[in-house]
């Protein structure tokens, strides 16, 4: 008899009855990731969908900042990789994997780690990417003074100090405060003009369409006005989705807190939770859940909607647009990463396509670069333009000359990197229907 033919000494039933696993990996009373990185099996489509990995040869992507960090991270004697700064939180990489390994909650988680046990809170890395995280606390300083902010921030002197001082490129223009934030006009407004217990909204407007864009606020309300809805506008503080990038998980648990308990009331009333911001509806539906144990967390998740994907659901709003005209006008669309990893990527599109006047175009799924806060750091910025190239020359052969996105800071990174007018697809559909 052959060896090959030769009974094995080690018998596959015997050794399946007499496993006894190892516990490898110390157990966490916060959450335990093991299993999502088990049922990662190197397939490398997360590496090969990370637009930072693209075009940074020394970024070692998302595998490893992902499974294989988190198992490193384990052993006592290895240290979480100062790599995983250069994550822009895209999350392009949750979508893109086919065994549902939570990669971005395992960056997430990973980030907020290094940047507790080994960021040095005296840099000067720390205090800007806390400034940033914070954009909130700062916005509502400056509104107060908007005009006198916004000519502060628009000299060539506070530019180059920024940059020097702080590491914030000097190729950047700040986004203007507007003169009267959104919470301020809907106080002076009266509230919502429609009183209907029956279909309640719960607006989630975030920092910057409060502060800055205060345009699209309005817009989202007029829209759901003339749909019905009696919108709210409940106490709120920053999704987090800035402290999340930036590994202030304390700051962002803060935050969570507030919005968790004061949108679950709006919720226990029998309202829906609206956010305008893609990224904002990103954090509130997946990453408050992924993240943060507080009691109401998933109710909150489970009731929040994107502002044009909850018409599309629960209103004809399809039919509403092909009685609709404006004048002509053509767009250039670019849809948000976040969009993606929530499956919205073509409902601008698609809606959009039926309405008189309008021709709108996809200019492709490529990232726009600046991922929030990562393209406002000095050493992130060429990453962030390289990145973004794609987007801006599918622009510039585009019909349209205006530009389309739900993202603010996309829209900041269209408009850097092409000159274009970018408009939020709630203004289009207020001109349509209000």
């Amino acid at each position: 008899m052959s060896d090959a033919q030769q009974p094995s000494e080690f018998d596959a039933t015997t050794a399946v009855d007499e496993y006894e696993p190892v516990d490898v990996f110390p157990s966490s009373e916060d959450m335990d990731l093991r299993p999502g990185a088990d049922n990662c099996y190197k397939c490398t489509s997360c590496d090969t969908s990370c637009p930072v990995a693209e075009v940074n040869e020394d970024f070692p992507g998302p595998k490893f900042q992902g499974p294989e960090q988190w198992r490193l991270k384990r052993h006592e004697d290895v240290d979480i990789d100062d790599s995983i700064m250069s994550c822009s939180n895209c999350m392009r990489c949750d979508d893109a994997c086919p065994s549902s390994v939570p990669l971005s909650q395992m960056h997430n988680t990973a980030r907020g780690e290094y940047v507790e046990e080994h960021l040095d809170k005296r840099s000067m890395e720390y205090l800007r990417n806390r400034m940033l995280s914070n954009y909130r606390t700062l916005a509502s300083i400056g509104s107060k003074v908007p005009r006198l902010a916004n000519f502060v921030m628009g000299l060539g002197v506070t530019s180059y100090l920024g940059e020097k001082i702080m590491g914030i490129p000097s190729e950047r223009d700040v986004p203007e405060f507007a003169t009267e934030t959104f919470r301020q006009w809907w106080k002076k407004r009266g509230g919502s003009k429609v009183s209907n217990p029956d279909k309640q909204v719960a607006y989630f407007h975030g920092c910057y369409s409060n502060y800055n864009t205060v345009e699209v606020g309005k817009a989202m309300v007029r829209v759901f006005e003339e749909f019905g809805y009696e919108v709210l506008v409940p106490k709120q503080q920053c999704s987090g989705t800035p402290m999340f990038a930036n590994g202030m998980l304390k700051d962002a648990r803060r935050e969570a807190e507030v919005n968790v308990r004061e949108l679950g009331e709006a919720i226990d009333n029998g309202a829906e939770v609206i956010a305008s911001c893609t990224s904002c509806s990103m954090a509130l539906r997946q990453e408050y859940p992924e993240l943060f144990d507080i009691d109401g967390v998933e109710e909150l998740s489970e009731h929040t909607w994107e502002a044009l994907e909850f018409l599309r659901v629960h209103e004809d709003i399809g039919q509403a647009i092909n009685e609709s005209e404006v004048d002509p006008q053509a767009f250039a669309y670019h849809a948000p990463c976040h969009a993606r990893n929530q499956g919205l990527d073509r409902q601008a599109v698609e809606l959009f396509r039926d309405l008189d006047g309008v021709t709108i175009e996809d200019v492709g799924d490529s990232c726009s670069g600046i991922s929030g806060t990562y393209g406002w750091k000095s050493e992130k910025y060429e990453t962030s333009m390289k990145i973004g190239a794609e987007m801006f020359d599918h622009m510039e052969h585009a019909e349209g000359d205006v530009g389309m996105t739900e993202c603010p800071t996309c829209a900041m990174q269209m408009n850097h990197g092409t000159g274009y007018e970018i408009r939020h697809p709630l203004e289009l559909l207020e001109r349509a229907l209000v």
